[in-house]
């Protein structure tokens, strides 16, 4: 078994500035639990408190450290959002199932503030800014506009914003783009202080985390599940596979492996903005992303800014690829040509089929969650605690996510050949405006 490569080119601006966590331990004996999760990002996490709430004891098993994963590695953006947008939704499966995920989007976002409230998580730096969404052309202004008016109209909610061209310029100190929307849902969080906050109040809870110690096979022995580490194994009544974009570890997750698309994107940190700069680019001081099929975004961090994307291809980095992004920003931000770069990270987007999370049973003591596109930090939060009701005989609400089986991905074989084809047609239609 091998760990994909982590962070070959420098350290994430997250791992140097996240508040100290304790030693990892182990597993190197036997455990008998309620409930065994495999994986210890927002997912795993939110479950195995969920579980505790619930008066279950809960074991959480890590291939590497807690956060190691894309909870760990983000960009640190909260949002409602879905990879499909809500009109799409109400075109293809009605208003009412719209209106279901409208509502399903919003409980993510305060389960996120509820986790830091409730767990006294002080240092994950959350703010609620809201999120600015950048046209780069009419068209693109158009469906943002459209979309705003659908959410006013069929959902009641006036916190989409259409901004014109000026104020998005003024805003973002950036020329690029001829207008946008403000989603005032959401905000901004320092990501891997969030996963270990989540991971202290499990501890605290009398939850047990096992890191270094990944999950090599499963096995039914009656109506329980036997879990196998390395050095140790764990006896439990249920398991949940909480392994997302890294869900090709092991043969352990090998049912759920085919559902996702592992997709690179990466992030780069400026050095500190000079005051006279930074006073020059997100003024507001809340996340932007733009239109663009090989999206863009950008947010600040303290005095400096972090700049993401999509396009690094392949399971290892590139100096290529952060290049490119490097190309970007400094085409976005012209004013930030003679800026060092300090920190350059990537990790793995889980893509699905249909652009939306699966949560289901495999059977009645095996759950999953996973496939969030790039938007996990809340809806992942929501739906580890989900897929517990789901297991313990509830009826959580779960719209279009909820899956009787996982929904696995034709021609997998095939995923980063066409992975690449796609982000290359995608990158023409971008060039030309399309």
């Amino acid at each position: 078994m091998k760990l994909p490569p982590d962070l070959p080119l420098a350290p994430s601006l997250w791992r140097e500035t996240a508040s100290p966590a304790p030693a990892p331990v182990k597993l190197s004996r036997s455990e008998t639990v309620d409930i065994a999760i495999i994986g210890s990002g927002f997912t795993g996490l939110s479950a195995a408190l969920s579980a505790i709430e619930h008066g279950l004891s809960a074991v959480v098993l890590e291939a590497s450290e807690v956060g190691w994963g894309a909870s760990g590695r983000n960009g640190g953006v909260v949002s409602t959002k879905y990879r499909v947008s809500l009109s799409e939704i109400a075109g293809r499966h009605g208003l009412e199932t719209a209106r279901q995920m409208y509502r399903i989007g919003l409980d993510a976002v305060q389960c996120v503030e509820d986790n830091l409230q409730k767990y006294g998580i002080g240092d994950a730096d959350f703010a609620r800014t809201g999120n600015l969404r950048c046209a780069h052309n009419a068209r693109a202004l158009a469906k943002l506009v459209h979309e705003a008016e659908t959410a006013r109209v069929n959902f009641g909610d006036t916190g989409l914003i259409p901004l014109d061209a000026a104020t998005v310029r003024h805003e973002t100190g950036s020329s690029d783009y001829v207008g946008g929307v403000l989603t005032t849902h959401g905000g901004i969080i320092h990501p891997l202080n969030y996963a270990r906050g989540l991971a202290d109040a499990v501890r605290r809870g009398g939850g047990s985390i096992f890191e270094m110690s990944p999950v090599l096979s499963t096995a039914r022995e009656g109506d329980r599940t036997i879990v196998n580490t390395p050095e140790g194994r764990v006896n439990a009544r249920y398991v949940i596979l909480a392994t997302d974009g890294y869900s090709d570890i092991t043969q352990a997750t090998t049912a759920v492996r085919k559902t996702v698309i592992p997709f690179r994107s990466a992030i780069l940190a400026t050095a500190p903005l000079d005051p006279d700069l930074l006073a020059t680019v997100m003024r507001t001081g809340r996340s932007y992303s733009e239109t663009r099929r090989m999206m863009r975004w950008f947010r600040p961090w303290g005095s400096r800014m972090l700049f993401g994307g999509r396009g690094a291809f392949g399971r290892e980095d590139t100096k290529a690829a952060f290049d490119a992004l490097e190309t970007a920003m400094k085409k976005t931000f012209p004013q930030l040509e003679a800026v060092r770069i300090t920190h350059r990270w990537s990790g793995l987007v889980s893509m699905t089929l249909n652009s939306l999370p699966q949560v289901g049973k495999l059977d009645r003591h095996t759950g999953f969650a996973l496939g969030y596109n790039g938007a996990g930090i809340a809806m992942s939060s929501l739906m580890g605690r989900r897929v517990v009701d789901l297991l313990l005989g509830g009826t959580p609400e779960l719209g279009l996510m909820r899956r009787d089986r996982p929904a696995q991905i034709p021609l997998y074989s095939f995923r980063a050949p066409a992975v690449r084809v796609v982000a290359g047609v995608y990158q023409f239609l971008d060039r030309v405006g399309l």
